[in-house]
């Protein structure tokens, strides 16, 4: 197979699946059912029980829905994934619904009959989500219903159980904030609303609202459960109890009343008369209707975990900068090791791929990476949320660009890094389209802003030097960052705003993290993502009639001198690379020795010198 596309499997595989599924749903007396990407906390990642799109389909993204017919299917996908769904599922078997242009309840309007009866599973949904296909539908007469058994699970013969791995204690030391004084802060907002309780189902909520963490979903440190927090202050958490030692029971106290997972749905029909708050972003449906059921009254709030988990505190924040100095080190290792031995043309995506993880293995603060690495090389660096397998593995060839996004779950801090690293020689238009996305990335690093600013209002600085030349990026510029949790962390975002997007309309506020990550992709030659994370700070600004607000860059690793073509660079511009690189060996340095040391001063010696 060639070595420019993404893994496909076997056509007699997938057609095979999708008959089981079929037979199944035909079974329970429905006409189609709609699998989406999600668990019963609508996580971005899931865990390996939950792959139920990528068992069916073979699509590995971390966004995607499929609607499966009696005759039709289709997927559905952003413009992250329009090249990877083409690659990974047979076109003979699913339309491909490329959103934002269509949309999956287009697809159902016009593929479903008058009367058809479309399952979903009522744990996998969000209520918005129920309500807004089910509106779509109605004028083709077709309804949507809820499944009491998700027919995927009847027909995967081999799924995965849920993860058995045990809990761990986030200690007070790393935390910043006792669990205590955080439910206790909950609980006056509780009491300041005048509700009983609140249901708490994302999990990194739960993970930073108890100090805790595991490693139930790949890449992001987060314990299965589910809680109930009250107002007077003690909660009830969900969980398999054989993952919690001794340790972590005595670290939740008496406070924290434990119970069996499984038993999360037949405690809420105890709610009776309650009014609880839900956050119908992360509360599925099946959740709110039972509560309901019971008598509860659903009060539809945020998390209340969402603000207070994003705004870090003093020691998140000392912990978040430590963790990005040492990661920092073993990345300048890396890309060392990369400008020396790529050009052997011994070194691939995979191979790269190890030895950076190596790199950072070396650290005993490292639990694992905070997502699997993007190693793409010439045109699958194009490819944005890119996945290599062996079957798509590329070397690093001489006068390609190699693209590496990666990061490292440490315990006092997540990191998230992008450099974009030329193999011999670019092209001019690579150093053109390099230097517009760094100029990109300058403005929005320097930008100062007044308080009450939103990510969709800084988004066009990234883009500005791009849109001059005619082109752009499909992806946003900026994400949330947890502290030792998901990589991927709202309610802040920098990015277009389309119709209401999550996230960026959040104001940004101090103490914030964020990622700083413009790009440009050429399908079929090369990308290039160039990514930093960025700290929100105060800024003093002499006369100021506001209060003002402005990015702290906090990860520390050379950008490729080689790629930067001085003439698109203003004075300003290039004396910020040259403070971002005296910066880099201030932080980096003294963790490093010998060779590599003396790499790093050459990496990160100001430009325009040899």
């Amino acid at each position: 197979m060639s070595t420019d596309t993404l893994t496909r499997p076997a056509t007699s595989a997938a057609a095979q699946r999708l008959a089981d599924l079929r037979a199944e749903v035909a079974r329970q007396g429905i006409d189609g059912f709609i699998i989406p990407i999600s668990d019963e906390h609508m996580s971005e990642y899931v865990g390996a029980y939950a792959q139920r799109l990528q068992w069916l389909t073979g699509f590995n993204g971390s966004a995607g829905t499929a609607a499966v017919l009696t005759d039709r299917a289709a997927i559905a996908v952003d413009g992250r994934y329009e090249i990877q769904v083409r690659d990974q599922v047979p076109g003979d078997l699913y339309d491909y619904v490329d959103i934002p242009g269509a949309s999956l309840s287009d697809w159902l309007t016009g593929a479903a009959h008058e009367g058809a009866r479309i399952g979903y599973d009522p744990w996998l949904h969000g209520e918005p989500w129920v309500q807004a296909m089910a509106k779509a539908l109605k004028p083709a007469g077709a309804q949507m219903v809820p499944v009491t058994a998700n027919p995927v699970d009847a027909v995967w013969a081999d799924q995965p159980a849920p993860s058995d791995a045990p809990a761990i204690v986030q200690t007070d030391a790393l935390a910043g904030r006792t669990s205590a004084e955080k439910r206790a802060e909950i609980a006056e907002w509780l009491k300041s609303k005048k509700l009983d309780a609140t249901v708490v189902t994302a999990l990194d909520s739960i993970a930073w609202l108890f100090n805790i963490r595991g490693a139930d979903v790949s890449r992001t440190p987060v314990v299965l459960s589910f809680a109930l927090l009250h107002a007077d202050g003690t909660a009830d958490l969900f969980v398999d109890e054989a993952k919690l030692t001794a340790e972590v029971r005595a670290h939740l106290g008496n406070a924290v009343r434990v119970h069996p997972r499984a038993a999360f749905a037949t405690s809420l029909d105890h709610m009776a008369g309650k009014r609880v708050a839900a956050d119908p972003a992360f509360t599925v449906e099946a959740i709110i209707a039972r509560l309901e059921a019971a008598g509860a009254t659903v009060e539809r709030m945020r998390d209340p975990c969402i603000l207070p988990k994003a705004v870090k505190n003093p020691v998140e924040v000392a912990g978040m900068k430590a963790a990005h100095e040492r990661d920092g080190a073993a990345l300048s290792r890396f890309l060392r090791w990369v400008e020396a031995e790529a050009p052997k043309g011994h070194v691939d995506e995979l191979s790269a791929a190890a030895r950076l993880e190596a790199f950072r293995r070396e650290d005993a603060m490292l639990a694992d990476l905070s997502f699997d690495t993007i190693s793409g090389a010439g045109p699958n660096g194009a490819l944005m949320h890119y996945r290599v397998s062996p079957e798509t593995n590329r070397p690093l060839e001489t006068g390609t660009l190699y693209l590496v996004d990666s990061g490292g779950q440490y315990r006092d801090g997540t990191t998230d890094v992008t450099r974009t690293i030329a193999v011999g020689t670019p092209t001019e238009e690579m150093c053109r389209r390099f230097t517009q996305v760094l100029k990109g990335h300058i403005a929005l690093a320097t930008a100062v802003f007044p308080a009450g600013t939103r990510g969709s209002q800084l988004d066009t600085l990234a883009r500005m030097h791009l849109w001059a030349d005619g082109v752009d990026y499909g992806h946003g510029t900026g994400h949330g960052v947890g502290h030792f949790l998901s990589v991927h962390e709202g309610p802040q975002r920098i990015a277009k705003s389309a119709g209401g997007q999550a996230g960026t309309e959040e104001v940004l506020q101090a103490g914030m993290i964020l990622s700083n990550e413009p790009g440009y992709y050429k399908p079929g030659h090369y990308g290039i993502r160039i990514e930093n994370l960025v700290l929100v700070v105060e800024r003093a600004v002499e006369g100021a009639e506001h209060a003002m607000l402005g990015f702290e860059t906090i990860t520390f690793a050379p950008i490729d001198r080689a790629l930067i073509d001085l003439e698109l660079l203003t004075g300003p511009e290039q004396r910020w690379v040259d403070s971002y690189h005296e910066a880099v060996k201030a932080k980096v340095g003294p963790l490093l020795s010998g060779e590599d040391r003396v790499w790093l001063d050459a990496a990160c010696a100001p430009l325009g010198t040899a």
